[in-house]
């Protein structure tokens, strides 16, 4: 399969994924709003969230696969799964002490979390309660990101990109309801999220368990050792836990920041879902074929294909990131509104997410590219680099956040958390390209530039066509109405998009249909 086939098949079950997403995201809005029950939920959920980005998906995914992809191809089958024992062995025992620590010390670490919830004891216990009940949650996550990495080297994407569908079923079958008959208070309503949020993760690790026992690549448990290759993994681990989840601690500096506002986290959270679907479908697809391609290229010693490799995955990101994020500038209101608006969720609300989402979508390109960029160092285990500049990505976010933060509020943090990941990109592509690890031709770069200025065509476009049928997707109008209209508008900008893309040569369609056809 090509390796612009294993990117869409991967898309498609994220994207299966998001929309699910989506449903579940607005039915949570409708029982929960904006208020303090949704900003303690959503402040509970990103806490055990970004340990799993950090323990499982930034060591695993990025730590790991090179290793066990370079084992594949050096040692067979028998030594990559003896690797996966080794390693996970120690995953698990960290999972375990972690888990019983938080528990036990929950409130002292809520202070430093969610400092501005201190003073409202109310909102801060149900922080604290939702917290304990959800931070399990990180165990089975992390276990089946790290099953899911070796699924992903050996080829099978099903598994791991399916089992989020799962998490969003469960979460919606709790949602549908409590946004119905048996109506609760927000407060009360959080508790049976929580409880559904919990059973979703054990619904994801049971998939991917049975996915790993099918392969018969399932690593039996064994009892920690540091023997030499366990050193070297951590060696790689430890820097990658912070640069794999560079987004994710950016959100946590965010939240720390946020509390201190009355919804400010609750809108964030809204807004950070809706530029995630197209990150998902794109940035998640991307970075997890990415990595063990040009890892098994790089092993093999076959370096123009490694490169090769890293420049279709960069055109394709702008390719299809750059459309994605001048649709959502352009139409972050009407989005917004269709999604979110009713129940809980009043007009005001949909102006401060519809704000928080055009900041959010500035940098969705740069959300993408750090997973193109990353792996052209962590195939060659260069993890201490990318590391570095994590730290003044985090350093710039905080700093554009405290200084945004008392003016603009959710609109300052979300546009620190664009610029930094801005800084980071810069920082990675200029270093590959220093090194000799990555370049572009003329016609590739003029090629990025015309993608660059037909997306900001057609967002202008897109957001003049909505303020002409205002009337149709403003509040109050019928769900039909505005479903109707925000759905011709994405299709028209859709077919303007690639149109013009066609005419102007920029891509033509049919390579690009030869592309998703050609086998490797």
């Amino acid at each position: 399969m090509s390796l612009f086939r294993n990117f869409f098949s991967v898309g498609a079950w994220t994207l299966l994924s998001r929309v699910f997403g989506l449903v579940r995201d607005a039915l949570m809005a409708a029982v929960l709003g904006v208020g303090p029950a949704a900003d303690a939920f959503n402040a509970a959920f990103r806490f055990p969230n970004l340990f799993r980005r950090l323990f499982a998906e930034g060591a695993f995914n990025t730590a790991f696969v090179p290793m066990f992809s370079g084992a594949l191809e050096q040692q067979g089958e028998d030594g990559a799964k003896l690797l996966a024992a080794r390693v996970m062995s120690w995953l698990v025992a960290m999972l375990v002490v972690v888990t019983i620590l938080v528990e036990i010390f929950m409130p002292q670490i809520m202070v430093a979390f969610v400092p501005g919830f201190v003073d409202d004891k109310e909102k801060f216990d149900l922080t604290v309660m939702l917290t304990r009940i959800m931070f399990p949650y990180l165990a089975c996550m992390s276990l089946m990101a790290a099953y899911g990495a070796i699924l992903n080297s050996l080829g099978r994407f099903f598994a791991a990109a399916f089992a989020p569908v799962l998490l969003n079923i469960v979460n919606i079958a709790a949602l549908v309801p409590l946004a119905s008959f048996w109506v609760q208070e927000p407060e009360s309503a959080t508790f049976w999220v929580a409880i559904a949020t919990m059973l979703g993760g054990i619904a994801q690790l049971w998939l991917v368990w049975v996915a790993i026992e099918r392969s018969g690549f399932r690593p039996s448990f064994r009892l920690p050792r540091f023997d030499p290759e366990v050193r070297r993994f951590w060696v790689l681990a430890i820097p990658a836990i912070l640069t794999g989840g560079i987004t994710q601690i950016n959100i946590f500096v965010g939240t720390i920041i946020a509390s201190g506002a009355d919804s400010t986290i609750s809108i964030l959270s809204y807004a950070d879902r809706l530029y995630q679907l197209p990150l998902g479908i794109i940035g998640i697809a991307i970075g997890t074929v990415l990595l063990p391609e040009l890892s098994r290229h790089l092993k093999g010693g076959r370096e123009a294909e490694a490169l090769a490799s890293q420049e279709q995955s960069l055109f394709l990101a702008m390719l299809l990131t750059m459309p994605a994020a001048a649709a959502l500038i352009g139409m972050a209101e009407p989005i917004v509104r269709l999604l979110f608006e009713r129940g809980q969720f009043d007009a005001l609300a949909t102006q401060q997410t519809a704000q928080a989402l055009i900041a959010f979508a500035v940098g969705l390109p740069a959300y993408v590219l750090i997973r193109v960029l990353q792996p052209g160092f962590f195939a060659r285990e260069d993890t201490v680099t990318p590391t570095l500049f994590a730290g003044i990505s985090v350093a710039a976010n905080i700093g554009i956040s405290f200084w945004l933060f008392p003016s603009l509020l959710h609109v300052g943090i979300a546009i620190a958390t664009a610029a930094s990941s801005w800084i980071n990109v810069a920082l990675l592509a200029a270093t590959l390209a220093i090194r000799g690890h990555f370049s572009l031709r003329r016609s590739q770069w003029w090629g990025h530039i015309m993608i660059v200025l037909i997306s900001a065509m057609m967002g202008l476009t897109l957001a003049v066509l909505a303020g002409q049928g205002a009337h149709h997707i403003a509040s109050g109008a019928p769900l039909w109405r505005q479903a109707l209209v925000v759905g011709v508008l994405i299709a028209y900008g859709v077919v303007f998009y690639f149109t013009l893309l066609h005419v102007t040569g920029t891509q033509r369609l049919g390579l690009l249909l030869r592309r998703l056809r050609r086998s490797r």
